[in-house]
């Protein structure tokens, strides 16, 4: 085994790679909410104050645009001073979002809330991807896997007690008690945090970038311009189903209806929710390893394809509560890959000496895909959702084909030439040596 996961400057427990990880995924599964679970307080804030969906959504998009737009910024701070600093503001801005959502009486309060949440989500985000990247150099697709899964295990496990406390004490009370509780774990563990040991990673193989990119290299980089579209395209149909499935489910006439699958009865939408996150968390990781061995572009063309197939299958077939449950499932388990194999991809690409803002620059397509939340509305709202799942599972197609058609040969080149010219320098370095006995002779 090599010994790429221990650090050169060991200094207790603390600095074990694997209680790094543990320790950004705890942080990761504390925010998940901030974008999984918002779907929950939708219908009932339109219901409460009679604002229409897609003035509510507003809020969502700014979360999702602003979150993604300020992790590279917070990842440069990552990358300069350390993670500790930056997760433990991020927690104070996390609980305290939650805090105001649950006495806002004005969307635009909403609105200010959500800069707020979007503030905290990057230091963290930001911070838990680039350490994983960090720590573990030869295994980022796990690595990343791991911690992206708790972006979505978060979610899984308390979206029944967000949905029984909505019921019962009202949306403010899930707010306020969550928003706390979120705030107070990141808190505590943003001082478990460190920034990885500066070690020269071993290039094997034509996998991995022979050099570390700087970040005003990596914008320069015509290889970036051609990732970034990709993350777009994909990421837009999860992010909508996401943030649209609880009025996805109560159009389709199935939010309440009672599903029982493995013996467990739950709301049709709470379930889908439930299984959704679980399946996405578990999707992350176990891609990122699929990804660390198959290569990047072919697991994206086994993930984006799969999702085609189930977002047709959703959109066709969705009034059926188990298939909904089932098969939206099934495609939050394809669509969570992006989040692992995307920052392997850019680490391997770019280096991971920079990997936290090179990676925070790429995830930035978030938000831009943020943007088709409100459009797919609108389309939903003249021809009906079957559209829009038809739109979206056209994208990943597209996506798939392009993953390995076009992207795969041209980082294959991009990174070949990488190595030709450190090799190039090599030899030049040593061209101006002279040889043993050579000073004397002369």
């Amino acid at each position: 085994m090599p010994g790429e996961e221990k650090s050169a400057k060991q200094q207790g427990i603390i600095y074990n790679p694997w209680i790094q990880l543990f320790s950004g995924v705890m942080c990761m599964m504390m925010i998940a909410n901030l974008q999984y679970g918002w779907t929950l307080f939708v219908n009932p804030i339109s219901a409460k104050f009679g604002w229409e969906r897609a003035s509510i959504q507003v809020a969502f998009t700014i979360f999702i645009f602003l979150e993604t737009w300020m992790t590279p910024i917070e990842a440069y701070f990552v990358d300069k001073y350390g993670p500790r600093t930056v997760v433990l503001c991020g927690s104070f801005l996390v609980g305290g979002s939650w805090v105001i959502n649950a006495f806002a009486s004005s969307l635009i309060v909403f609105y200010i809330s959500s800069v707020m949440a979007a503030c905290g989500a990057a230091a963290v985000y930001g911070t838990s991807v680039g350490n994983a990247l960090k720590w573990f150099p030869y295994r980022r697709g796990l690595a990343a896997g791991i911690t992206a899964a708790g972006f979505g295990a978060g979610a899984a496990i308390t979206v029944v007690p967000i949905s029984r406390m909505i019921a019962a004490g009202g949306y403010e009370n899930a707010f306020l008690y969550f928003g706390i509780g979120q705030g107070l774990i990141i808190f505590a563990f943003s001082f478990l945090l460190r920034q990885a040991p500066k070690v020269k990673v071993v290039v094997r193989n034509a996998k991995r970038s022979a050099r570390d990119f700087k970040p005003a290299e990596v914008l320069r980089s015509g290889m970036f311009w051609m990732i970034y579209p990709l993350f777009v395209c994909v990421a837009a149909s999860g992010i909508s189903f996401a943030a649209q499935i609880g009025p996805i489910a109560k159009d389709f006439g199935i939010d309440v209806t009672p599903v029982t699958l493995g013996g467990i009865t739950l709301p049709a939408l709470t379930f889908a929710i439930a299984i959704n996150r679980i399946l996405d968390g578990c999707g992350r990781p176990f891609f990122g390893f699929i990804a660390d061995h198959i290569g990047r572009e072919w697991d994206m063309f086994i993930c984006f394809t799969l999702g085609a197939v189930f977002l047709f299958t959703v959109g066709h077939y969705g009034q059926n509560p188990v298939v909904f449950v089932v098969i939206s499932g099934l495609y939050f388990g394809c669509f969570g890959e992006i989040y692992s194999n995307f920052p392997a991809t850019a680490g391997d690409t770019f280096g991971g000496g920079f990997a936290a803002s090179n990676s925070g620059m790429l995830y930035t397509a978030k938000g831009c895909a943020a943007i088709f939340v409100p459009i797919f509305a609108v389309v939903a709202a003249h021809w009906g959702w079957a559209m829009v799942f038809d739109i979206s599972m056209t994208m990943n197609l597209l996506g798939a084909v392009y993953a390995v058609t076009i992207l795969r040969p041209a980082r294959r080149n991009f990174i070949a030439a990488t190595h030709r010219a450190a090799a190039a320098a090599e030899n030049a370095q040593s061209s101006t040596i002279p040889a043993s006995g050579s000073v004397l002779a002369a």
